[in-house]
């Protein structure tokens, strides 16, 4: 694990690190804010999982986390969103919507994707084992939170995965990805056409199977460009009232996809996180 990066931040540092990650056979990057409560022993971690075209910096740059995280002394990794480098397969259309820079926080099966696209087995496993040998985190107090591709990755790893997360939040996710077309570009392409595979990496039809309650978040726009044909919140909504499943979801008027979206209401969720890491 090299260190690539160090910027003071609200007494603490925001660090960035490149390592060769062996769930997706290539070197990553990932961004981390250590709060000035590290200094003096391990701190809780929260995840961020970003959206398409971004990198492990988009996050840390605009979103404005390090001040609310530095008052709850809350360390924040954010991951890059696909594997990189030579070799790694791409969309062959050059597309922004799928390959480099959209990894969907998915195992894919379907080559060539197979061999690189392992997002789910490097957040959910890989990045954690890492850092709690690196970093004065304690991985025991995790939450995980992302943006639109960023946000389905949270809510379906939290749902994979109960106990390993304290709570999980998203700004506009993809909550129903197998229903969508980002989704079903994305799914097909990393999973073949088996639909009944693809609902392995969907949050609702994780929810309607019976995955355990975990404190849920959810902030989206009404402005939001992409919420009648990618975004669909009234489906998770939906399987969460037939399911009893509770959540909170919430639409906040006037906002649209953006990072002045996530900005607005970034401090709400770091605090949402902080009172499930006291429990």
């Amino acid at each position: 694990m090299e260190q690539v990066g160090l910027n003071h931040c609200f007494g603490g540092q925001q660090l960035r690190f490149r390592h060769q990650a062996e769930s997706l056979d290539c070197a990553m990057h990932f961004s981390v804010y250590l709060p000035p409560q590290a200094e003096r022993g391990p701190v809780p971690v929260l995840y961020w999982l970003s959206g398409l075209t971004c990198t492990d910096e988009n996050f840390v740059n605009k979103a404005g986390a390090q001040r609310y995280a530095a008052e709850h002394g809350i360390a924040v990794v954010a991951p890059d969103t696909s594997p990189r480098g030579e070799g790694v397969a791409d969309d062959p259309e050059e597309a922004w919507d799928f390959g480099l820079g959209a990894g969907f926080y998915l195992n894919a099966t379907r080559e060539p994707y197979a061999h690189h696209y392992q997002m789910y087995d490097y957040i959910s496993t890989e990045l954690p084992a890492l850092i709690t040998k690196q970093l004065p985190v304690d991985t025991e107090r995790a939450a995980i939170s992302g943006h639109s591709m960023g946000g389905h990755g949270a809510l379906c790893i939290a749902l994979k995965n109960p106990g390993q997360y304290r709570s999980v939040s998203a700004f506009a996710p993809i909550v129903a990805p197998s229903q969508v077309p980002w989704g079903h570009k994305a799914f097909s392409n990393y999973l073949g056409n088996d639909q009944a595979t693809w609902q392995q990496w969907d949050s609702c039809a994780l929810i309607r199977a019976g995955a355990a309650q975990v404190p849920m978040l959810i902030d989206q726009g009404d402005a939001d460009d992409f919420l009648t044909e990618q975004l669909r919140p009234e489906l998770l909504q939906q399987a969460c009232e037939e399911s009893g499943y509770q959540a909170r979801i919430r639409m906040q008027s006037g906002y649209d996809h953006s990072y002045f979206f996530i900005a607005s209401f970034i401090g709400g969720h770091i605090a949402f996180h902080a009172a499930a890491m006291e429990q």
